[in-house]
């Protein structure tokens, strides 16, 4: 754990406090204090409660978190998922919508699930950005979409409502957040 010391040196100006008023209040070593603002030394967990108490501010604010090697995990995973989610998504509707076996129902249903599958994602993603939501999870249909137009005329694409249920996905993954909003 590494420790901000320059938060606690601000948050303790801020109190109006000294260093040795600081001391005092959490009956700590005055040199002990010197040392955590300097971020020489890292006090253990309820010596860092204590300060934060008496400054009034959370831990999670003077905590420096090392972000490098989960961040590198996290972007691989995140990765990994974000492929494995896109697969299935195409996997369904081109079940649903391009087999050759596909009936009317099945395109209904594709673009009901093009709807309704994004609506959750947007529920569960509100932190994303618009743009960002649907390069994530809705860049699959897209590429599969793009690569079935070489093989097949746009007509027949229209047909099989594979660009409409394409279009109603990407659009509810773009405007969701507005339509799930409660104004």
């Amino acid at each position: 754990m590494k420790l901000n010391g320059n938060k606690i040196k601000e948050a303790r100006k801020l109190n109006g406090l000294t260093q040795e008023g600081l001391a005092e209040l959490t009956k700590m070593n005055l040199r002990t204090i010197q040392r955590i603002e300097s971020s020489e030394s890292v006090p253990n967990g309820s010596s860092l409660n204590l300060i934060c108490e008496a400054l009034k501010i959370n831990i999670e604010d003077v905590v420096v978190k090392d972000k490098s090697k989960k961040e590198v995990g996290s972007f691989i995973i995140n990765g990994i998922f974000l492929i494995i989610l896109n697969f299935i998504i195409v996997t369904i509707f081109g079940y649903l919508i391009v087999n050759h076996n596909a009936t009317f129902e099945s395109q209904v249903g594709a673009l009901l699930l093009g709807f309704f599958i994004p609506i959750f994602i947007v529920h569960k993603t509100q932190h994303m950005t618009r743009i960002e939501r649907m390069l994530k999870f809705g860049s699959g249909l897209l590429i599969y979409m793009i690569i079935g137009s070489f093989n097949v005329k746009l007509p027949v694409i229209i047909m099989t409502g594979l660009l409409p249920t394409t279009i109603v996905l990407l659009g509810t993954l773009y405007y969701g957040r507005s339509l799930i909003s409660k104004k």
